[in-house]
């Protein structure tokens, strides 16, 4: 038996696949909203963890570039001490002044190196410090947040292990169903329900008003829905309008049409008596 071409069936079975899609969309839409914050949560963590082991990396290469200065300084130190010795024991060999106040200002040079680089090793070492007790703060964070993600990835896999059976089906009743409309249609549907803040693409009418945005349907085009004759948008909110009847939805009459047929019920029966009363009337 041949496949039947979705592009030739009729406008009546296509909105009734359509909202048989919607309803099954809907029931995934139920279950993953039994998941509330949590995924999102989830993802918070993992990306404000991401971003600590980031700047715990940073820190780290920081106390690395220190610590290699501090090793720089002290290789430099130790050359102005050997500098420092070698002039010293040449001052022992001096042949004129001259010679002497070379020397000592050579000495008195390498002295001040030492004491510079003494200084910028100090910085460093305090800098150190500091990173340091940053890197801890850090690594405490990282910690309690990685905690808070276990619970939290634990809460989300027990909520997904009592519905993922249940969604799966459904998602293969919805790939099941999206194979049956025109692509073309389902693109619509899916464009709809993406932009509709409660994920309804299609809806049936309710009291004479769109079951999305609620806004007054004219009685024209009412009438249209009712026809099944072409796919039919509100005006208002763009979502595809159903019969509420082709929907499979039963809608209960207005408690103001109840009362408005009990009065009439009411006024009926005050009519007949009145008119008996008059018949008696004319026979006294």
């Amino acid at each position: 038996m041949a496949k039947k071409d979705v592009t030739e069936m009729p406008v009546e079975e296509r909105l009734k696949t359509l909202y048989q899609l919607q309803s099954t969309l809907s029931q995934i839409d139920e279950k993953r909203t039994l998941r509330g914050e949590l995924p999102q949560e989830v993802n918070d963590l993992e990306d404000e963890i991401e971003g600590l082991n980031t700047r715990v990396q940073r820190i780290q290469d920081d106390v690395n570039e220190f610590q290699q200065a501090v090793v720089q300084k002290k290789g430099e130190i130790a050359n102005a001490e050997a500098s420092v010795a070698r002039y010293k024991s040449q001052l022992d060999d001096v042949k004129n002044n001259r010679e002497y106040d070379t020397l000592s200002k050579e000495i008195e040079f390498q002295s001040l190196e030492i004491e510079l680089c003494n200084k910028k090793i100090r910085e460093a070492q305090a800098r150190i410090a500091e990173k340091n007790e940053e890197l801890e703060r850090n690594k405490t964070v990282i910690a309690e947040r990685m905690g808070d993600l276990e619970i939290k990835k634990g809460e989300l896999d027990e909520i997904m292990a009592e519905t993922r059976a249940e969604e799966e089906k459904l998602k293969e009743k919805a790939q099941e169903l999206e194979a049956k409309i025109e692509p073309r249609l389902l693109n619509s549907f899916k464009r709809i329900r993406k932009n509709a803040r409660n994920g309804l693409g299609i809806v049936y009418v309710q009291r004479d008003a769109c079951g999305g945005c609620f806004n007054k349907i004219p009685p024209q085009r009412q009438l249209d829905i009712k026809m099944h004759k072409k796919i039919i948008v509100c005006e208002y909110c763009g979502r595809i309008l159903i019969d509420p009847e082709l929907a499979g939805v039963k809608i209960e009459k207005p408690a103001e049409e109840k009362k408005t047929t009990r009065k009439r019920a009411i006024r009926k029966t005050s009519t007949a008596s009145s008119k008996k009363a008059a018949d008696a009337n004319d026979m006294d």
